[in-house]
């Protein structure tokens, strides 16, 4: 069961002189899977003060921690936040000025859609160490898993990842041009919202609607799930879909183990 702590947030000024400061890593908790965990994640869940976590975090991950760390659950999520990031943000500061050892915990990689970066930007304001470490991105487990390669001779001489909605909670504006060029794999991230308005983006900039996607839902974890569809199909074929989700858009897509799959999909979604 995770360990929680209730903190009051002290002043996130600069440490006073002589002050013992503390330290903040923003580690990669990778997406999901314990074993995805790198070495050193794992050495500094287990030497940690205090770990500061979001929602989706696993409770397998949860566990590595070690006995005497308080664990902080701040409960990002889609449009609902426990805390506000400016509110995280300091927090951290806070934590690090009492002299703590501070594991801020990120799914998948700290500087992949994990506002690692605003999180190092606050603490180096406040005269804080702060070290970036590095996790396994949920675009590439669910490559991995799934045997799609992002990248493929003949197939796709670019990736390009993107976010499925801005910090206005609507789709991003990108260079749907760009996207749409042929062997060119688009990754989307948090995109199960907006996947309307990014299929009907891209096939107007000129992808193909034929064009292969693989959704995988909760990627490296006991429950994932795997669609395989097209690009025009989409919209239909993510309905049963509505935990975390990565999208990969492409003609790598149909290396996936599940390729087989495609023909009883588009006949269930055109049913």
């Amino acid at each position: 069961m995770a360990r929680r702590l209730v903190v009051l947030q002290s002043s996130a000024n600069a440490p006073e002189s002589g002050r013992v400061v503390g330290k903040v890593w923003l580690v990669g908790g990778g997406p999901g899977d314990p074993d995805l965990l790198t070495v050193k994640a794992l050495r500094l869940l287990q030497s940690a003060d205090v770990v500061v976590h979001d929602r989706l975090t696993p409770q397998p991950v949860l566990d590595l921690a070690g006995p005497q760390a308080r664990m902080i659950d701040v409960g990002k999520r889609k449009s609902r936040h426990t805390l506000p990031q400016d509110d995280i943000n300091a927090l951290l500061v806070a934590l690090a000025l009492e002299g703590l050892k501070v594991v801020r915990l990120k799914g998948g990689d700290p500087f992949v859609f994990g506002r690692g970066g605003e999180e190092m930007q606050a603490c180096r304001e406040a005269g804080v160490p702060v070290e970036v470490v590095p996790g396994v991105s949920a675009a590439l487990a669910a490559a991995a898993g799934a045997g799609a390669p992002l990248t493929h001779r003949g197939m796709a001489q670019a990736v390009t990842f993107v976010t499925g909605h801005a910090a206005s909670g609507q789709a991003p504006d990108l260079d749907w041009n760009a996207l749409a060029s042929a062997n060119h794999t688009v990754v989307v991230y948090m995109g199960l919202s907006s996947a309307p308005i990014i299929t009907a983006r891209l096939i107007e900039a000129g992808r193909a609607a034929s064009t292969p996607v693989l959704a995988v839902e909760n990627a490296s974890r006991p429950d994932e799930r795997r669609v395989l569809s097209t690009l025009g199909q989409l919209p239909s074929a993510l309905s049963g879909i509505d935990g975390p989700a990565i999208l990969i858009i492409g003609e790598v897509a149909a290396l996936a183990e599940d390729a087989t799959l495609l023909d009883q999909v588009l006949e269930r979604v055109q049913a």
